[in-house]
């Protein structure tokens, strides 16, 4: 590829279809080097300056020494968002060890930011393998993100939805990524970025609809993009990452 094209890390989730059909759909992409990777990944590729502009878990950015969020729209939800979730087959109060998801650092810290500021429990942690969600057993529970959760709502006896659970303990929204760079990106960049993430989110049935990820026959996908996950960046997500950002200074 050349290598004046600007280099872009996106996450490959499901949640990210309107972002990646917009832009693959704009006249952007011939400028552009799309790089479809899970979260963690991500952010690995901003902080070494492998790629220009990443969508990247909001917990990474205490790690860069200068950033800039740049675009009107982010991953995040109002409540529920049905693809982040600590799975237990007892309640929280008989949790004892918590795995956590190693492909996102934002569900690590929302659930220790929710475990020591609104549950006050004295979880264990220990770091997910690939397959860990096969340990969910007992008073072992599990954080697991992305689309590998649309086969596993439903089949343990207890589910705390993280994106709720952030509201109940501050009434505000969350942001799980944003998009983020530690370059000096154009104005005029940002601008047709911009626009080309806003078709996406409007055509969210066509992209659907060209969509080959494979899911559940009993998941709506109209409804999660649409009602779960919440793409505008605005004044009260601003607020909910700001407060996010400040718990985990003090984790």
């Amino acid at each position: 590829m050349n290598h004046n094209k600007i280099k872009i890390s996106i996450v490959n989730y499901f949640n990210t279809l309107p972002f990646r059909y917009g832009l693959k759909n704009s006249d952007l992409i011939n400028f552009i080097e799309l790089q479809e990777d899970i979260p963690s990944i991500c952010a690995q590729k901003l902080k070494f300056n492998q790629v220009d502009i990443g969508l990247v878990p909001v917990a990474l950015l205490p790690e860069l020494d200068h950033y800039t969020i740049i675009t009107n729209y982010c991953i995040g939800a109002n409540g529920k968002v049905d693809s982040v979730k600590l799975y237990s087959e007892v309640p929280l109060e008989e949790i004892k060890t918590v795995i956590l998801d190693y492909q996102s650092k934002s569900s690590v810290k929302l659930t220790k930011v929710l475990n020591k500021f609104y549950w006050k429990k004295k979880f264990e942690f220990c770091d997910g393998k690939p397959g860990y969600e096969k340990q969910i057993s007992g008073n072992w529970a599990a954080v697991v993100i992305g689309d590998r959760t649309f086969s596993l709502n439903g089949t343990y006896k207890y589910e705390y939805d993280l994106a709720e659970e952030w509201k109940k303990m501050t009434g505000l929204p969350f942001v799980f990524a944003a998009w983020v760079t530690t370059s000096d990106i154009s104005p005029e960049f940002v601008n047709e970025f911009n626009t080309a993430l806003q078709q996406g989110i409007k055509e969210i049935e066509k992209a659907i609809e060209v969509s080959v990820i494979k899911h559940p026959e009993s998941f709506d996908a109209l409804d999660y993009l649409t009602h779960k996950i919440s793409y505008d960046f605005d004044k009260r997500k601003k607020e909910a990452l700001e407060l996010f950002l400040k718990y985990i200074s003090q984790l």
